[in-house]
């Protein structure tokens, strides 16, 4: 302790170094067209309840005393997750219990949700909030039917249109904002960190399935089939590119592997 409030004497200088260089900074017209333009996030995190990541308000739909539980379905699946684990360990099946969860509240794990999974587990509620909380891809609030997750990290910038017309043609054919939902339920928008698929930029996710090489008008027919009812393209959303293939095709990996193989399963596949 004594060591560290040593180092720290010095944050005071640093401090004022730094404000000075940044009221430097911003005296410069270049640097005043520079802060104009998005190049960070600039929304609130929409998985956190009322925008904070880590508390719990009550609604009237997500309370202690909500009624919730697995479906009879999900209960047998979820004996067979904690059947990977040994019975001490339980706790490490927290994961997937929130994902089965999500997927049965449509999008959101509500807090009697994470309070049967502590029961289940035989863990204290709060080590399930501790993963609910930390893991962005937890909503714990309720999302649209279809939630909107957009890429806006750099490759996203600056891939195809870039990410930032993307989300600009969003907002404006929902009428919404990002961590809004529109009126009739259907879509959410929310700004994502990188979603792996960066070289089929820009791109989005919804649910489960990814819709790339977006431009304004692919992402408005898509948001237009979805609203419809209708099941979209899922991938590469222009021209004939499958996958992330290059402009030129696949150009390797034209025969099966020859091996050896760490799993018998996949010698049969060859």
């Amino acid at each position: 302790m004594r060591r560290a409030t040593s180092s720290l004497s010095a944050v005071p200088a640093l401090r004022t170094t730094g404000m000075r260089a940044t009221s430097s900074l911003f005296t410069s017209s270049s640097s005043a067209a520079m802060l104009k333009s998005r190049t960070l996030h600039s929304s609130v995190p929409r998985q956190g309840d009322h925008g904070g990541l880590s508390q719990h308000r009550d609604t009237p739909d997500n309370t202690i005393d909500t009624p919730f539980d697995f479906t009879e379905a999900n209960t047998v699946e979820i004996k067979k997750i904690l059947a990977k684990y040994p019975v001490n360990y339980k706790q490490a099946a927290t994961i997937p219990l929130l994902h089965l969860a999500q997927y049965q509240t449509g999008g959101w794990v509500p807090l009697a949700a994470m309070n049967k999974i502590a029961k289940i587990l035989e863990i204290p509620p709060m080590k399930v909030y501790e993963v609910a909380t930390f893991y962005t891809m937890f909503n714990r609030t309720k999302v649209g039917k279809y939630h909107v997750q957009l890429c806006t990290t750099t490759p996203c910038q600056l891939g195809g249109c870039g990410s930032t017309v993307i989300l600009e043609t969003i907002k404006k054919h929902l009428n919404i904002g990002v961590g809004e939902t529109t009126a009739d339920g259907l879509f959410t928008l929310t700004e994502v960190e990188c979603l792996g698929a960066c070289v089929n930029a820009p791109m989005l996710q919804i649910g489960d399935d990814y819709f790339e090489d977006l431009t304004p008008e692919s992402t408005v027919a898509l948001l237009e089939t979805l609203k419809a009812g209708k099941t979209p393209k899922v991938g590469p959303q222009t021209g004939g590119r499958k996958n992330c293939e290059g402009p030129q095709g696949k150009t390797t990996l034209f025969a099966a592997p020859a091996g050896p193989y760490c799993r018998p399963d996949l010698e049969t596949c060859a």
